[in-house]
């Protein structure tokens, strides 16, 4: 009888250090999404951006994005995504895809601009530089390397 009761105790306290974790992961992994105005910014190409990616400034977690979609006219890439309230955005603000290392996720880091006007909610990011995948990253060191010109001799 003795050991059945050592057991559920000790089964009761994994799952009470199990349910902290938990809480602790969730509440510092900064997973849920951000809500607030919605702006939109258009790329040439987003690199595996998706929904519910994160839209950071400085490393810190700003805004996520809402949607992506394709412009049926210039066939531009349009990312909606969410910025906190507390946060304004100049008008100069420049966006860019970046990835959180080699094979990390895909996200929108904001730099913001020097302008004493803000964007508004459904205003669009004019100023955007596309995802530069690995593969075309190493393309232009080879570009480099050969001297540009293009001679294959």
């Amino acid at each position: 009888m003795g050991r059945n009761a050592i057991e559920t105790v000790m089964g009761a306290a994994v799952l009470l250090v199990a349910a902290v974790f938990v809480y602790f992961a969730i509440n510092t992994a900064q997973i849920k999404a951000v809500t607030g105005y919605e702006i939109d910014a258009r790329f040439f190409k987003v690199g595996g951006l998706g929904k519910g990616s994160d839209v950071r400034i400085s490393g810190i977690k700003v805004g996520t994005v809402v949607s992506s979609s394709l412009d049926p006219v210039t066939y531009d890439a349009v990312v909606t995504m969410t910025i906190r309230p507390d946060i304004k955005l100049a008008s100069d603000t420049v966006a860019t895809i970046a990835s959180s290392g080699m094979l990390g996720d895909k996200y929108v880091m904001l730099v913001p601009g020097q302008s004493d006007t803000f964007l508004a909610a459904g205003d669009l990011i004019t100023d955007t530089k596309d995802f530069k995948s690995l593969e075309d990253q190493v393309g232009e060191i080879i570009f480099l390397a050969t001297g540009g010109d293009g001679d294959s001799q």
